[in-house]
């Protein structure tokens, strides 16, 4: 990269085009899934600084000397620069821990700023510590990891501990960074408090390295292409603009999936429609004349069952499931805990919505009758119900894989892009209106349900707010499911054909 920016560790991850954005239009703010995201890690930051030790304890030897050091944020480059010389000058003084540290300098001639939450000395140098609302690791038997404390950084050495690590790119560019930036007081290693806010787990960080090197070596992008972060990220209408005033191709195929048409001399939509290639300029076409769907050729099928189940589950990060909703043609049942999840809550719920599940099947087979439960995109339900089954002794996991393996647990997605093509995607609101349903809050996607669970905890007026949304929201997910495949059923009828 020859270029004069100075390069973060976030700007290295997704698109790198964001940069030139960032650095051209600081006039233009986070959306409002941003500034809650922001809301989140700056709540995460607070509780770990109040955990972090301010003094020794007894056993420590308390007659020595412990230097906490916190700096104040920074938000302009004019701060940056002023926060990297404290952050240098606690590191001269041998401060135990520094907070907010900041370090700028080069790395193979590229200009780069880290933000560093914490930096803790230690024996071997300085660990730098970041705070992420990741869960950075699972409890494992067969594993083992390092593990210090947060009220003991810069005071107690690394734990062996139970556990397997969860690796982060942008975690593991930013511990990098820092590494090379702090030079000869680098400790050779990094750490990462995650949704545990009591337990900073360390790591070596040489491997880090080379991918860092290589992302820093990479061009930046001079013009923008839609990727599948743009539906959430603050500079799209710009960018939206300035693709269709290209006609760019990532309109239509995005990501690297406009590849091989650009490497046969295919830029635009226009061109991809002249070109005639078949089912792309056939799409092309549809997304320039506004069809957001297209049904391909021949008979359409999914799977019917006298009884039919339509489920969708909300999870808390990647904390558990709070809600687990099934609509069964006349009733919406909602089984959810607005309590903490992680605990006896989720799993009397888990429990209580597993066994409602399955008694309906049973009954159903009792009757002579067929039974299948849909969901839309079953990755999340998937993970969800083996995950919960591993943690809680409630429910068997042989028992949940094998349900998931049957022909009785239907994916409608699976069905869904079997025999439609979407211009914009094939998602669940993508079809909502195709198929003749709507949403009684259309602003309600995946992200703003994180922000909704936070605030539906609450006792108060917003918080029984909250959980009306989140009820409404998920009841409609899955009477949104039955619809789309009803609509399949009937043989998608009035789309255009592919």
């Amino acid at each position: 990269m020859n270029e004069p920016f100075q390069v973060r560790p976030a700007d290295l991850v997704g698109c790198r085009y964001r940069l030139r954005q960032r650095l051209a239009h600081p006039e233009v703010g986070p959306t409002p899934a941003g500034q809650s995201r922001q809301a989140q890690l700056a709540a995460a930051r607070a509780l770990v600084f109040a955990a972090l030790p301010v003094k020794r304890a007894v056993g420590d030897g308390r007659g020595k000397a412990f230097v906490r050091v916190d700096l104040a944020p920074a938000d302009t480059s004019e701060e940056l620069e002023l926060r990297d010389g404290q952050t240098r000058e606690a590191l001269r003084r041998g401060a135990h821990l520094i907070t907010r540290a900041v370090l700028c300098g080069e790395i193979d001639g590229v200009r780069v700023v880290c933000e560093i939450d914490v930096l803790v000395r230690t024996d071997a140098g300085y660990l730098p510590v970041i705070v992420s609302n990741h869960r950075v690791a699972r409890k494992d038997p067969a594993s083992l990891a390092l593990m210090v404390p947060t009220g003991r950084l810069g005071l107690g050495a690394p734990l062996e501990v139970q556990a397997k690590p969860r690796h982060h790119t942008i975690d593991g560019y930013t511990l990098a960074m820092a590494h090379l930036l702090l030079g000869e007081k680098a400790s050779g290693r990094g750490g990462v408090i995650g949704q545990d806010r009591e337990r900073a787990y360390v790591g070596e960080l040489a491997r880090f390295i080379p991918p860092l090197k290589r992302a820093l070596e990479a061009s930046i992008p001079r013009s923008p292409r839609r990727l599948k972060q743009c539906a959430t990220c603050r500079f799209w209408p710009l960018c939206g603009e300035k693709l269709e005033e290209m006609d760019d191709i990532s309109l239509v195929f995005s990501g690297g999936r406009g590849d091989q048409w650009r490497e046969r001399g295919i830029h635009t939509v226009g061109q991809l429609i002249d070109a005639d290639v078949g089912d792309a300029s056939r799409i092309a076409q549809a997304w320039r004349e506004g069809v957001p769907v297209l049904k391909r050729r021949g008979p359409v099928h999914v799977p019917r069952a006298d009884v039919e189940i339509d489920v969708d589950m909300e999870a808390y990060l990647d904390q558990g499931a709070y809600l687990w909703g099934a609509f069964d043609g006349e009733v919406y049942h909602p089984f959810v805990i607005w309590e903490e999840v992680g605990g006896e809550a989720e799993e009397r719920n888990f429990t209580e919505f597993w066994r409602w599940l399955m008694a309906r099947r049973d009954a159903a087979h009792a009757e002579g009758k067929t039974f299948a439960a849909y969901c839309y995109a079953a990755g999340g339900e998937n993970h969800w119900l083996k995950s919960s089954a591993k943690r809680f002794d409630t429910v068997a996991l042989a028992e949940v894989q094998a349900f998931i393996a049957s022909d009785e647990w239907v994916d409608v997605f699976a069905h869904v892009r079997q025999h439609l093509v979407g211009t914009d995607g094939l998602g669940l609101k993508v079809l909502g209106p195709v198929v003749g349903f709507t949403w009684e809050d259309d602003d309600v996607d995946g992200e703003a349900s994180v922000a909704l669970r936070r605030q539906a905890r609450r006792d108060d007026e917003a918080g029984a707010e909250a959980r009306a949304t989140l009820l409404q929201y998920n009841e409609d997910d899955c009477r949104a499911t039955r619809a789309v495949r009803e609509f399949l059923d009937t043989g998608a009828p009035g789309l255009p054909l592919l």
